[in-house]
């Protein structure tokens, strides 16, 4: 019996001075579980909060002031502005610079006086259902605690304030179809990173790299022929994914399906850039598997998928802005949902273009100094 554990423990031992011995694999084993707790305890919430609101005030009276006011003061809220202009709001809400529009009517005051109920318009952004039924919510509770505090202060009965709401893009607030879109887009992303990340690590392990280095090929065409399989293998599983959507999920598809492929394109090469990175200072597959997932997880929680970027705190909102997902998962949304053009798009096309020029210039200057 003690022979057995005498060899158990030299075989423990063995595998915890293997594990430790590589100075990669410490780094992949002990920082992403660290990063990663700081990242969920900072973003997984299933509260709406800073939600951008734009009001419109028909009534202009002391009653409908204070209810903005209460609506602005509420912790729930960030950004909430005032306009006379509704073109301007809705064109606001289309390009998701805000999440709703509060609407009061010219009769808020007189109805509210009179022990009647006083309609107000909530026009919500339903691409994330999420937010547009946490904000419904919020604004009902301080609908129904303004109603309240004004019938005991006027000593009247059954004055109340009566939310209609209209959802736009997504009219039901169907949850499945802001989840099955966004994961068309995570999981053609996921492909375009591992088949990227294994191409050099696979050919260390075997033994051939050293044969591409002696080979005729320059670097540049070494990583275009990297490249070019895992791009056009992404985008034909999206091309597929996008079809079961609209067949098995009917989900409609209302804008231009080149321009959602020239999108997907700019964001598969930013993961390109990122997977050749990940491939090219990894001696195994088996390190080019956990730093790609090591990538993968911090970027998805940063995404907006799990929960919203305007409630994640500051610095992490900034981290945001050099994610591809964050930007093509507004794409994705938008072209399913509400027939973005390109003027639309533009603004989330920038940021990945910038992405895919950065991160592949950089696994270019990497490749290259491995080669040499």
């Amino acid at each position: 019996m003690s022979e057995t554990l005498k060899h158990l423990w030299a075989l423990i031992k063995k595998e915890f001075l293997a594990i430790l011995r590589d100075r990669k694999s410490r780094i992949i084993i002990i920082a992403p579980p660290l990063i990663q707790l700081v990242l969920f305890a900072n973003i997984l919430t299933m509260e709406t909060k800073n939600a951008e609101i734009m009001v419109i005030d028909n009534s202009n009276t002391l009653e409908s002031r204070e209810f903005v006011a209460a609506v602005a003061n509420s912790k729930w809220f960030g950004k909430v502005q005032n306009t006379d202009n509704i073109t301007l709001a809705e064109n606001l809400l289309k390009t998701e610079q805000i999440e709703a529009i509060l609407q009061i009517r010219q009769d808020f005051a007189r109805q509210l006086k009179s022990g009647h109920s006083a309609s107000v318009r909530l026009i919500l952004d339903g691409r994330t259902p999420t937010i547009a039924n946490g904000i419904n919510n919020y604004i009902s509770q301080i609908a129904q605690t303004y109603s309240q505090n004004f019938a005991q202060k006027l000593g009247i009965k059954n004055p109340q304030i009566d939310i209609r709401t209209r959802v736009w893009f997504n009219p039901n607030a169907v949850y499945q179809w802001y989840l099955v879109i966004s994961l068309i887009v995570i999981l053609a992303l996921v492909i375009t990173l591992m088949l990227t990340s294994l191409s050099v690590a696979r050919e260390r392990e075997l033994g051939t790299f050293e044969q591409l280095i002696v080979s005729p090929y320059t670097a540049f065409e070494i990583l275009i022929g990297k490249t070019v399989p895992p791009m056009i293998i992404a985008l034909l599983m999206q091309s597929a994914m996008v079809a079961s959507a609209i067949i098995f999920f009917k989900i409609p598809f209302t804008g231009s399906f080149p321009l959602f492929m020239f999108s997907s394109f700019i964001a598969l090469l930013s993961f390109v850039g990122v997977g050749l990175f990940i491939s090219s200072i990894c001696n195994n597959q088996q390190q080019a598997i956990l730093g790609a997932f090591a990538f993968m997880m911090p970027a998805i929680l940063l995404s907006g998928f799990v929960s919203p970027v305007q409630d994640m705190p500051v610095v992490l909102q900034y981290l945001t802005y050099a994610n591809p997902i964050r930007f093509f998962i507004a794409i994705g949304n938008g072209l399913f949902l509400k027939d973005m053009g390109f003027v639309d798009v533009l603004p989330n096309l920038v940021p990945l273009i910038i992405i895919a020029v950065s991160t592949l210039g950089f696994a270019a200057l990497t490749f290259k100094r491995n080669m040499e």
